[in-house]
């Protein structure tokens, strides 16, 4: 089988007999196609890369807030009645 036939065999496999793989072959109506657009497109790594490192970085920049914000939490030196001193975090009234 030469080149030439192997590519007019990829390019038209409905004319040679051969059925395409997966959804992309099935008979499917508009409305489906619209609905479903993630099982009709051809997946796309650049993009999947930049979405993946963007969602990361995002809940690694919510990670280090509540970090910071547990850290950053005022405490006060209280003395009780006793005479021993204790770290207190500053509570509102609401608490």
């Amino acid at each position: 089988m030469s080149d030439q036939e192997a590519s007019k065999r990829k390019e038209n496999p409905e004319k040679n007999g051969l059925r395409t793989p997966g959804l992309r072959g099935a008979k499917t109506t508009t409305l489906f196609r619209a609905v479903n657009p993630e099982l009709f497109i051809k997946p796309n790594k650049p993009v999947m890369v930049f979405g993946l490192v963007t969602i990361t970085l995002c809940v690694c920049y919510l990670g280090y807030l509540h970090a910071v914000t547990e850290n950053n939490q005022q405490l006060y030196e209280a003395i009780d009645s006793e005479g021993q001193r204790h770290m207190r975090r500053k509570s509102s009234k609401w608490d």
